[in-house]
């Protein structure tokens, strides 16, 4: 036996997988800044596309109703699982691309609108099947793995703030101009880079049966549970703290809308380090634990942040970082135990229902949130509303915990 072969054979192959990892999620930083390039920058278009209040919460939400339309629709011809992975990616990161690069073309409210569930519809075609990609690279490792794709997800979608931060006349075309040149360059280097790791999946064939097998099976239904708990409250912070921010600011009397936009920008980009310390732990210490733990954390953030909306600003802030890092960073797990639970010849259109029937969750909170702040008089209390979807995740998981199958999870650990 050639164990020196096989010992540099597979320290090849351990770089490979990291090598591929790592251009694969510069590729997401790049494609996923379309997400929330138009909520960056939501006053400008407010006043320059003349949006009423019902036409601005749809120009926030239309990328998640698209994204919840492509998502299910992929689920229902299986596509993450019957087409080759890079191709999807490519083409939808391009559409991407062109679609939120529509917005430069002063369409009316309704074109805006559209352009943004275009967006979201097509992102749907690069957010489930990266996941799918990587896990067929890792199967030692891939909480870890999972986590910085999420990272990516989390640094694409704040860079949309700095873009604005950056701009001394708060304009928004450069916004829209650069998230969609750097989709596009996303769009070469999944076309490029983006292949299948030694573990596939196997191929699936057009069953719409088992859509409802993801909600039966009472495992991968707590995973779910867990997941819709951490959406409710995941994205309408995302897509609200921008506002949250300035309006604390302007109590506070200090910033300018600049600084507001960077403040925004380093509390979720603050995300990163909690998908990488999510996955460290969730491989180490379980799954279960890992996002129960998470969630416990940034539901009491949302709770915290309306006792802080008046200072001081130090505390203000680093409850907002704590919180930007927890919101975000047991995301990849429950993707991670779909992959672990579900039948693996499924495993795409496992992840696209859940991942569709999250971002459907998402719609109503992010449009629940700004009614919520005007029925109390203001956004001092606004993210209380969010405060049960963590706890009830949470209290999912821990269920999920004590269940058999939970040994599949993260190499035993439950």
């Amino acid at each position: 036996m050639n164990t020196v072969g096989d010992s540099r054979l597979g320290v090849a192959a351990d770089r490979e997988r990291w090598r591929v990892l790592s251009l694969l999620c510069l590729a997401v930083v790049l494609s996923l800044t379309t997400w929330f390039s138009a909520t960056a920058i939501l006053p400008e278009l407010k006043q320059e596309l003349a949006l009423g209040p019902g036409a601005e919460a749809w120009l926030t939400n239309g990328v998640q109703v698209g994204f919840v339309i492509g998502a299910l629709a992929a689920s229902l011809v299986n596509l993450p699982d019957l087409v080759r992975l890079g191709r999807l990616m490519a083409a939808a990161a391009m559409v991407a691309a062109l679609a939120n690069a529509s917005l430069l073309f002063h369409p009316d409210p309704g074109g805006a609108i559209a352009a943004r569930i275009v967006t979201g519809a097509a992102l749907a075609g690069v957010y489930p099947p990266a996941l799918k990609l990587v896990a067929t690279w890792f199967t030692r490792d891939r909480g870890l793995a999972l986590g910085a794709v999420i990272g990516a997800l989390t640094i694409g979608s704040a860079l949309p703030h700095l873009f604005r931060a950056a701009s001394s006349a708060l304009d928004w075309r450069p916004v829209v101009a650069a998230a969609s040149l750097a989709t596009a360059i996303g769009a070469l280097l999944f076309l490029l880079f983006a292949k299948e790791g030694p573990y596939p999946f196997g191929k699936a064939v057009f069953e719409p049966a088992r859509i409802g097998q993801v909600f039966r099976e009472k495992p991968l239904l707590l995973a779910n549970l867990g997941y819709l708990g951490h959406m409710w409250e995941l994205y309408a912070m995302w897509a609200w703290l921008l506002a949250y921010t300035r309006a604390a600011f302007e109590a506070q009397a200090i910033g300018t809308a600049a600084a507001a936009s960077l403040s925004t920008f380093f509390v979720v980009a603050s995300g990163i380090l909690g998908c990488l310390l999510g996955g460290y732990l969730s491989d180490r210490i379980g799954r279960t634990a890992t996002t129960a733990g998470m969630m416990i954390v940034s539901g009491s953030c949302a709770l915290l942040m309306g006792f802080l909306f008046t200072g001081p600003l130090w505390l203000f802030m680093l409850v907002a970082v704590v919180w930007g890092i927890s919101v975000i960073g047991d995301s990849a797990q429950f993707s991670a135990a779909i992959t672990e639970l579900a039948d693996r010849r499924f495993v795409g259109t496992a992840l696209s229902v859940q991942l569709g029937a999250g971002f459907a969750l998402t719609v109503l909170a992010i449009w629940l949130t700004p009614h919520f702040a005007d029925l109390i008089g203001g956004w001092r209390w606004a993210f209380l509303l969010l405060v049960p979807g963590p706890l009830l995740g949470a209290a999912a998981m821990l269920w999920l915990r004590n269940l058999p199958e939970s040994v599949n999870m993260a190499g035993g650990l439950r």
